[in-house]
């Protein structure tokens, strides 16, 4: 089994699923609300019978009452495709074994790609810095998911992150409505990075930002004298700790309330994912909330 799929993370992940929310474009009868009208699953509405219409679906009750020929009409169901951004610049370097954020971000990539793939659904998975590093397109088959798995392992951090003019370049490339998870620490221009989000909203996709970040740089609990080095530049900065803390931790948080805030205000679904924190409870925790959405 690829290093990237653990069996606890799916298990649970496989119990609780993951269905679209919101209207998406697919290419073939599965699971998920489409906008095309058909003749199965739910009904929508009526429509006045034209010649060539399939006389099984003239709706004979409505007739008695007007002595009108009408169709119903129901809405299909449809598979969606997922498209996965995943942040591999230098910045995702922080942090070391399970707690450093280009592994923990790969394993969500991995994980996500299991489940969207185990339930007939189609994925394709995206990895950036500034620019594309990797791409796969999108497929429903389970061989896709070794494929998915071994590119992961194959990427390495480089340069530093550019996210919004390449979330713009997938909107604009991506036709059909799906799913966007992008999936990044976000160390970058803020209002690109929601400006892009914002784009991808107004094309019609369900959109979820999984905000990765590390500990250390979440609570800032260092101490002592400590030398600092720019992961994505050659500047370093010699200093303790413990007198930055309190104009660092306002920084931070107000950096997380700013892009929180702007994904709440776009419709984007904010999901902040410290890598100390196990990724089965993690992701069981969204999906277990995902799911609560949707059945309301």
């Amino acid at each position: 089994m690829p290093s990237y799929l653990k069996p606890d993370i799916l298990a649970r992940a496989e119990a609780l699923g993951l269905k679209a929310r919101q209207v998406v474009e697919g290419l073939r009868v599965g699971d998920h609300k489409s906008p095309y009208k058909g003749f199965s699953v739910e009904f929508v509405q009526h429509r006045e019978y034209v010649p060539g219409d399939d006389i099984r679906h003239i709706d004979w009750k409505s007739y008695g009452r007007s002595e009108r020929y009408t169709i119903k009409q129901y809405e299909q169901e449809t598979n969606f495709i997922a498209h996965l951004l995943v942040d591999a610049s230098n910045s995702m370097r922080y942090g070391s074994g399970e707690t450093n954020k280009l592994e923990y971000a790969k394993l969500l990539a991995a994980s996500l790609a299991y489940l969207i793939v185990r339930q007939r659904d189609s994925v394709a998975l995206r990895v950036f810095a500034d620019g594309w590093a990797a791409e796969l397109p999108a497929s429903s088959q389970l061989g896709h998911i070794n494929t998915v798995t071994r590119t992961l392992e194959e990427v390495q951090p480089r340069d530093k992150t550019r996210i919004g003019p390449l979330l713009d370049e997938v909107a604009d490339r991506v036709g059909r409505r799906g799913l966007v998870f992008l999936v990044s620490d976000c160390f970058d221009d803020v209002d690109g990075v929601l400006a892009g989000l914002r784009h991808l909203r107004h094309r019609g996709h369900e959109v979820v930002l999984f905000h990765v970040l590390h500990k250390d740089e979440v609570e800032f609990p260092l101490d002592g004298n400590i030398r600092f080095a720019d992961l994505e530049g050659p500047d370093e900065l010699r200093t303790r700790p413990h007198l930055l803390r309190p104009a660092y931790l306002r920084v931070v948080n107000r950096f997380l309330e700013e892009v929180r805030r702007g994904c709440d205000g776009s419709g984007v679904d904010y999901v902040k994912m410290v890598t100390g924190r196990p990724l089965t409870a993690a992701l069981g925790e969204y999906l277990v909330r995902r799911l609560q959405v949707v059945r309301r």
